[in-house]
């Protein structure tokens, strides 16, 4: 692995790059694109994530891109696809009552493995993977972050070879979390064993993997860019190669794959696409003409996917700039000296635009009310966020927020309204902080910006305190989504058993600290509950509690974009599962 010199400079608190600082960067990263994977290479598939991946290993994922660049090694048991419906990969088939594979009890699931199966380096696939892979997340020191989707499983049982039954506490509905879609990705035990728990993080095999997938790591190369001015922009190419014990005859149809991350954002990443740069690149947040600048180009193609993803600001309920004996900041011992009043947290929430703000999308998202949007029977008829200043002021008011000395912000007992509204460098993104800034300004809420390089924000706790998982801020902003048809891990975020604190090395994901038992007791509650209306019901008033007490802000359902190269074909996402999930069914034309 090589790497540059490494430059530390305090985080960046501009709105974004500058165009000449823009355009330098995109000279850099095209030329790393076509060095590192030339386009004259039919037999090379070139990936373009504008945030860089940190991680090759699925349970230790800070996000989407760590799970990508994990996805092209490992395998799950099964995955969802496009149409909701399980399609089995590591399994030979899909447990069912009628076959026997679903308990008539519902407190557990066998799974049948398909035979045959080899890890790249030609040791056989057994259950005893399945087994090491549920030890390993249900490690407390290795502080996966997948672990919510299994923490409804009392024990895995490996009854032979290739049967492996997953046992749970209760009855459980929810029996295709655990080893299903991005979370269930399989881990051979033979490569980390020796690494479980506070180890966990220093084995080889975290960024050289080989898994039962396609394609192995051969090279994981990490890089540093230091643009003009004080952000510091990382990126990483890693080199993958054929899986030769894959066991799909003729598959996969490319002999390398060259994933480019990081160093840039959703604009460079559609530039690579319309300038034929890139054979994929991911999430491109981006206007509608650059959209169509690309369709009308004639070297790429974009694929819309109206999936999960909500762009959302979420509010700090702890405060970020208190520290505790131990030096841990936004810690639940010291709740926000200014959010922690729901009437101030309604007030922001009615104070903003968020037409405003659904329009700097176009055609890529869709207004919303809560984070539960898909599936659509979670989706709840009964939120609403009406846009209404005058009401959000009169909240002010009666919270004891005054402008006592009429410079145009609030104060109480000494103390200015005053917020830092942080979020990862992105176009779209730093106009949405703009429109709030200036929209919160009328109510006397002072708000300072800060912009973050994205392979920071989403970057791992361990490396940078500007992360979206520390949120040492009272504001951010970002999206997420569900991985999985089931809601159940998508909304343990907000339990209070999951809030991210130096002790688990924020490696769960009620970044918020959010924590209501009222909201605990109807998550304990969906958790079993085996009638389908039941369950719907729970997860429509959870949904609606995060609303009634400003936890959040819901401020656009995303339309997935993703920019295709026009020579490739077999690309078919999935809102359950990251684009790669079919990457061996990809091809040239």
């Amino acid at each position: 692995m090589r790497r540059a010199t490494v430059w530390h400079r305090k985080p960046n608190r501009t709105n974004s790059a500058s165009p000449l600082i823009r355009s330098i960067l995109l000279g850099l990263l095209l030329s790393a694109v076509t060095a590192s994977s030339p386009a004259e290479d039919p037999a090379t598939l070139r990936l373009y994530y504008w945030q860089a991946p940190t991680v090759v290993n699925p349970h230790l994922s800070q996000g989407t891109k760590d799970l990508s660049a994990s996805r092209i090694v490992y395998e799950p048991l099964a995955s969802f696809d496009g149409s909701g419906e399980l399609i089995p990969f590591l399994a030979e088939s899909i447990p069912s009552l009628e076959n026997g594979g679903i308990a008539a009890d519902g407190r557990s699931v066998t799974w049948i493995l398909k035979r045959d199966v080899k890890w790249a380096d030609g040791t056989p696939f057994t259950t005893a993977d399945v087994v090491f892979t549920y030890e390993y997340i249900n490690d407390p020191a290795v502080n996966a972050t997948s672990a919510a989707s299994y923490d409804r499983v009392s024990r895995v049982e490996a009854l032979d070879d290739h049967t492996v039954r997953v046992h749970f506490r209760d009855v459980n509905p929810a029996w295709a979390q655990p080893f299903v879609g991005v979370k269930g990705m399989i881990l051979p035990r033979h490569r980390f064993a020796d690494y479980i728990g506070r180890s966990a993080a220093e084995v080889p095999a975290n960024r050289i993997a080989i898994g039962t997938g396609p394609y192995r790591v051969q090279a994981f190369i990490e890089e540093d860019i230091l643009i003009i001015g004080e952000d510091l922009v990382s990126t990483v190419r890693i080199e993958y190669t054929r899986n030769p014990h894959f066991r799909e005859p003729g598959k996969p149809h490319f002999d390398r794959v060259v994933l480019n991350g990081g160093g840039g954002d959703a604009e460079i990443a559609a530039r690579a696409v319309a300038d034929g740069l890139t054979d994929f690149a991911w999430n491109l947040q981006v206007n509608d003409a650059r959209i169509d600048e690309i369709e009308s180009g004639g070297k790429g193609r974009v694929v819309e996917l109206l999936g999960a993803w909500v762009e959302r600001i979420m509010l700090n309920f702890t405060d970020p700039d208190r520290e505790t004996v131990s030096g841990e900041r936004a810690s639940v011992g010291h709740p926000h000296p200014i959010l922690s009043d729901l009437r101030v947290r309604k007030a922001i929430a009615q104070g903003i635009d968020r037409t405003e703000v659904l329009a700097l999308y176009g055609r890529g998202g869709r207004a919303t009310d809560t984070l539960l949007v898909s599936p659509t029977r979670y989706r709840t008829p009964n939120a609403a966020i009406e846009y209404d200043p005058e009401a959000a002021r009169a909240l002010l008011e009666a919270a004891g927020w005054t402008d006592s000395d009429g410079d145009a912000i609030r104060e109480k007992d000494g103390r200015r309204l005053r917020l830092l509204f942080q979020t990862s460098i992105n176009p779209i993104r730093q106009q949405t902080q703009e429109l709030v800034r200036r929209d919160l300004a009328a109510l006397g809420i002072e708000v300072e910006l800060k912009s973050i390089d994205s392979s920071v924000f989403f970057g791992p706790a361990s490396e940078s305190t500007n992360t979206r998982r520390h949120f040492y801020a009272s504001l951010e902003e970002f999206a997420y989504s569900n991985k999985s048809p089931d809601p159940g891990p998508y909304m343990a975020a907000w339990t209070c058993g999951e809030v991210a604190t130096l002790a688990n090395n924020w490696s769960t994901a009620n970044w918020a600290r959010y924590c209501n038992n009222a909201f605990d007791a109807l998550h304990a509650r969906s958790a079993i509950a085996m009638d389908s209306e039941q369950r719907q019901q729970l997860f429509i008033e959870m949904s609606d509690l995060l609303i009634q007490d400003a936890a959040v802000i819901p401020l656009v359902h995303l339309v997935d974009f993703s920019g295709i190269s026009a020579s490739l074909d077999g690309f078919a996402p999935t809102p359950w599962d990251v684009e790669v999930w079919n990457i061996n069914d990809w091809q040239r034309k």
